[in-house]
C-alpha cells in the first residue's frame, strides 16, 4: 500500500469508528517519539497518541471526513502530505455536533513489522503516521 492510500484509509477508519493508534508508529530505539497535533490537543509519544485517540473514539459518533485536496510527495522511506478537510462529528458525552473546515499536514515513515524503520524501499513494509497536525482557521 502506499502512503496516500494509508492515508485514506485513516480517514476511513475515522468515519467508522475504528481504533485509530496503529496508524501511528512507537518511539525509535533512537527515542524519537511520533507526535500529533489536534485542533484542540497535542499527543506526545505513541502510548499518549493511542490513548487520546481511544478517548476519542469513545466519546464521538457520526464522523464526516471529507478530503477536498490531498497532495502526497513519497519517497523510499518517508511520505509526506497536506490536504484541506470538512470534518464533523457529535460529542456523545455533550450533545454537540461540531463542523470544522480543517488543514491536515503531517509525516509519514515506512516500517517493518517489527515498528523499525526500514533501510530501504520494501514493498512489504507499513506506512504509519511520525507527525500529524490537523488544524482550523476557528477556535472550538
Amino acid at each position: 500500500m502506499d502512503a496516500a492510500a494509508t492515508i485514506r484509509e485513516y480517514y476511513d477508519a475515522l468515519r467508522a469508528g475504528e481504533p485509530l493508534g496503529e496508524f501511528f508508529g512507537d518511539e525509535t530505539s533512537d527515542g524519537d517519539q511520533p507526535v500529533k497535533f489536534g485542533i484542540s490537543e497535542r499527543l506526545v509519544g505513541a502510548d499518549e497518541i493511542r490513548s487520546g485517540l481511544g478517548e476519542q473514539t469513545e466519546t464521538t459518533t457520526g464522523w464526516t471526513v471529507e478530503s477536498r485536496a490531498l497532495r502526497v510527495t513519497e519517497r523510499p522511506r518517508h511520505a509526506w502530505f497536506s490536504d484541506d478537510v470538512f470534518m464533523a462529528w457529535t460529542d456523545t458525552e455533550r450533545g454537540i455536533r461540531y463542523e470544522f473546515e480543517t488543514r491536515w499536514s503531517g509525516t509519514l515513515e515506512r516500517r517493518t513489522d517489527d515498528g523499525s524503520p526500514v533501510e530501504d524501499r520494501n514493498d512489504d513494509a507499513d506506512w504509519q503516521f511520525v507527525g500529524m497536525h490537523v488544524s482550523t482557521a476557528g477556535s472550538l
